[in-house]
Order: structure tokens, then C-alpha cells, then sequence
């Protein structure tokens, strides 16, 4: 049964390709207001006109002055918002670092969402069902938090990153969880989607995720659990964690209340409190 949504006002963060872009478009397809953030103006413009979003938001949401830039226009443009689905995040084989100094896999598929979900609280208070998407992978399984170095400043490693930040992403959707009983905050694997991931990455990473991607499930299904989530009336579940649509338990270090608590604080001392 597809949900209706017609009053609600969504924002969706890497909405301009594969499960992001297809997110936005079934949830405007049900009736919402969708906001949609993206990198390259001209893409993301007609993506916008694509899907239906009713605005569009321009930004490098691994540089954190520029989530807190979003995060004041959707403010001071929309100035209501009922779901926020953290989307966006990439897979990088070799260490980079933001202009800001901060590597990337942590800047983008951590401290963005943790940053932009604590800047449009207060937008999220004010709904009647509020609820934070984010979404994290399996590859959680293989994560570990290196609280004494995050940012692999030693021995670097594109999956150990990656693994660590999808952990990261159920940490805080639990953390969050707990915080703030107010706002339903679930996280979710997606399943390995054929939507051009690691494909930035160029040489033999890059061939090798094109052969991975022979095997995987379309945007269409890897997007079904984030639109559940987003849409689904029904649900009452906070801080679990979802894959095809349904609650599964993740890894134990996933339900570590302690680390979660510990990766909040460490988050709050990067983005300022």
C-alpha cells in the first residue's frame, strides 16, 4: 500500500544519484514537500525538476561550513521539516582530506549527518512525527571505532574507514535515539546497489566495484527501506536498525551503548558545540 504523505516536508542529502535520487522521487511521488541537497548546481537543478522536489540546496556536505550553511537556508527557506533522510556518503581507496583538514570518509559519511541532524533539531521538534533516516551498510559488521584515531592518520585503509563510518551511522541513529525520545531515529542497509558507488576512486578500485555492481540490486530496491522508513505510518520503532524493510540486530558493536555515547561526545568536539 503506498503511503500517503502530503503533509510532510522531507529533506533528502545525496539525492542526485542512485537510492538517494530514488528516495526523493517515490517520497514526492506520495505527496511530499522534498528538499533535496546536492554538490554540482546544474545536476542537482535537474534532478530537482526530475523528481518533482519542491527546492533544491547547494553544498559539499564534507566540508562542514558548508552543512551548517544548508542547514541555516533549509531554515530560513523551508522552515519546517518532518523527515530528514541522511543519505549521502562515499567510499575512498586512498586518504583525502576536506579543505577543512578532516579526512573524508569521516567528514562526509559521519560528521555530515551527525552535524545536519543536530542543526535542524529544532525544525524536527516543532513536527508532529519526526524522524531521521540514516543510512549505514552491513559493512558495518567489519567497523570498528578507532576513537584515538578516526581519521586513520596512521596505516590507512579505504574499507576499514568505510567500515568505521557505517558503524558510526548506527551509533549515532542510537545515540540520537536516546537523546531525543521525541524523534524516531532508525538506521538502515540498503543492500549492495547498483548505483555507481566507488566509482570516484578511478584504476583498478573503480573496475572492481563495476564488477561487483554485475551483481548487485537496482537503486529501485535498494531504496525501499529508506522510503519505509520515511513513509511508513505505522511505525513506532526508534534506534533499530532495518534491512529489506524489516528490524534486524546488528553487530554487537553496533549495541555498544557505551561507544555510542563516547562517539557523540568525540563528534561534538569536531563540529563544535
Amino acid at each position: 500500500m503506498t503511503q500517503t504523505m502530503g503533509d510532510k516536508t522531507v529533506l533528502v542529502t545525496g539525492a542526485t544519484n542512485g537510492i538517494g535520487l530514488v528516495t526523493a522521487r517515490e517520497l514526492a511521488r506520495r505527496g511530499a514537500r522534498v528538499v533535496i541537497v546536492g554538490r554540482d548546481p546544474g545536476k542537482t537543478a535537474r534532478v530537482a525538476q526530475e523528481v518533482g522536489a519542491a527546492d533544491a540546496l547547494i553544498a559539499d556536505l564534507s566540508e562542514l561550513v558548508q552543512v551548517r550553511r544548508v542547514a541555516a537556508e533549509f531554515r530560513e527557506r523551508i522552515g519546517r521539516l518532518d523527515v530528514l533522510v541522511n543519505n549521502a556518503g562515499a567510499y575512498y581507496a586512498r586518504r583525502q582530506e576536506t579543505r577543512g583538514g578532516i579526512e573524508m570518509t569521516w567528514a562526509l559519511n559521519h560528521l555530515a549527518p551527525f552535524l545536519l541532524t543536530r542543526e535542524l533539531l529544532p525544525l524536527l521538534h516543532q513536527a508532529q512525527d519526526p524522524r531521521v533516516v540514516t543510512v549505514s551498510s552491513d559493512a558495518h559488521r567489519f567497523g570498528r571505532i578507532r576513537f584515538d584515531d578516526p581519521e586513520f592518520r596512521r596505516g590507512y585503509s579505504g574499507w576499514s574507514a568505510y567500515a568505521q563510518s557505517k558503524l558510526a551511522n548506527i551509533l549515532f541513529a542510537r545515540e540520537l535515539a536516546r537523546r531525543e525520545p521525541g524523534v524516531r531515529s532508525n538506521s538502515l542497509h540498503p543492500g549492495m546497489v547498483r548505483t555507481g558507488f566507488g566509482h570516484n576512486n578511478g584504476g583498478g578500485t573503480s573496475l572492481l566495484w563495476r564488477l561487483i555492481d554485475r551483481f548487485a540490486i537496482s537503486p529501485e530496491q535498494g531504496a525501499r527501506t529508506s522510503i519505509y522508513l520515511a513513509s511508513e505510518p505505522e511505525l513506532s520503532t526508534s534506534g533499530r536498525y532495518f534491512v529489506r524493510e524489516r528490524e534486524v540486530k546488528p553487530a554487537p558493536r553496533a549495541l555498544d551503548d557505551g561507544a555510542a555515547q563516547r562517539l557523540w561526545t568525540l563528534s561534538e568536539e569536531y563540529v563544535g558545540r
